[in-house]
């Protein structure tokens, strides 16, 4: 079978394309390359012209085998290697720290668990380097009985939402987020269902290949049936750095805070405005518990603080992002990253799905964030395009057009 899961080279080249710029000849690291249809085409097109160099990680030996029979076919031979081993337990030279400016796993990462994945892939990345993974995830936001039955026994799926948040609380920003579209399924499933019909005759009674014949059968028609609740995702990630605010540990405030966040609202902005805001929407029915966060400095005192409060798109919930601030002794720290990066993790995490953003529009792309004109959403008052902003934290969920509704304290 040419793939091990779903997946194409379309959606391998649309993946590489959200990895933005790359070294010339990149150090590329393919975890769990099966077979290596992604190994080949990175190390053809990866970096350009010059192509990448590509290390291809797998248990199978005969995948391997076939890798490099691929590989001198195509003459790339001198561009990928194949290394035999464990992708959770890569040890030695060969996989030290920083060892890869790109680290690629379609279809792999389940193996190892989404979560930890990015914990143990991340030490093998170089400065500036990307890791790229892709998920089977829920597509809609209340599964089927018949879908949970067949996924919950074998791999517990999230949502969009709950995968963002778990990348953004291992410390990585997301560059891109890809749906493999449903005929990437169609190259997985296809070769799939041809095998399965070709291993039915001779032999298939036999108790062990009988029990993978069933289980596979099962997962063809389960697919069938509910292949509209579940799809793989890619995802384009980067660790952040300390001026991305690495370095600074985050939490929700505590009662104890309170003086201190509406000090560095009062010290980071010109007028009393942003910190009496803060103060009039604590006690706002807008106010959601949890969804205000701060950066602490070295001595534990707060030196960023962010806010979440609930608005409307045309009466339709979604969150507001204001204000952000930063004391000024830390500005430029990285600390209004972090705390910006922690609090829309918590709230992917808690199933909200929109968040707007009114601000700086070369800041907060950095974060997702994109013009909210591109889905219909508008300010209640006149602002230019770029600086009114939505980030989506969950795809599964359909976004709002319309007015923004901002609670009383805001007065718009």
């Amino acid at each position: 079978m040419p793939r091990q899961a779903p997946g194409s080279d379309a959606s391998t080249r649309r993946l590489l394309s959200l990895c933005g710029p790359l070294p010339e000849r990149p150090r590329v690291l393919d975890l769990g390359c099966g077979p290596g249809r992604s190994a080949l085409l990175l190390a053809a097109e990866a970096g350009g012209a010059s192509g990448a160099e590509v290390t291809a990680v797998d248990l199978y030996a005969p995948f391997l085998e076939e890798l490099r029979t691929a590989a001198a076919a195509r003459g790339l031979t001198g561009r990928v290697r194949t290394v035999e081993a464990d992708m959770g337990a890569l040890t030695g030279e060969d996989f030290a720290d920083g060892s890869f400016d790109l680290v690629w796993a379609e279809g792999s990462a389940y193996i190892l668990g989404f979560d930890a994945a990015l914990a143990r892939w991340k030490r093998l990345l170089a400065p500036g380097g990307t890791l790229v993974l892709t998920e089977c995830q829920w597509m809609v936001p209340e599964p089927s009985a018949g879908a949970r039955a067949f996924w919950d026994p074998h791999y517990a799926l999230r949502t969009t939402a709950r995968n963002l948040a778990a990348a953004q609380a291992a410390g990585y920003q997301v560059l891109g987020v890809h749906h493999l579209p449903d005929s990437d399924w169609a190259e997985y499933y296809g070769p799939l269902a041809e095998r399965v019909r070709a291993l039915s005759g001779a032999g298939a009674d036999a108790p062990a290949m009988a029990a993978a014949l069933a289980g596979t059968r099962e997962e063809l028609d389960v697919r069938a049936r509910h292949g509209h609740e579940y799809g793989y995702t890619g995802y384009v990630l980067r660790p952040v750095t300390a001026g991305d605010g690495d370095a600074w540990p985050t939490r929700p405030e505590t009662a104890a805070d309170v003086a201190a966040v509406r000090e560095v609202n009062l010290a980071a902005f010109e007028t009393p405005l942003e910190a009496d805001l803060v103060d009039a929407l604590r006690v706002d029915g807008a106010w959601l518990p949890g969804l205000s966060y701060v950066a602490e400095a070295p001595d534990g005192s707060v030196a960023a603080h962010a806010l979440l409060t609930a608005c409307e798109v045309d009466g339709v919930r979604a969150l507001a992002l204001a204000p952000v601030a930063v004391a000024p002794a830390f500005q430029r720290s990285g600390a209004g990253s972090a705390v910006v990066r922690a609090l829309l993790a918590a709230a992917a995490e808690r199933g909200e799905s929109l968040v707007l953003v009114l601000g700086h529009p070369e800041y907060y792309p950095r974060f997702g964030f994109t013009p909210a004109s591109r889905f219909g959403i508008r300010a209640p008052f006149e602002v230019p395009d770029e600086a009114m902003m939505a980030l989506v934290l969950d795809d599964c969920v359909p976004v709002p057009a319309g007015t923004i509704g901002y609670p009383a304290p805001f007065g718009v």
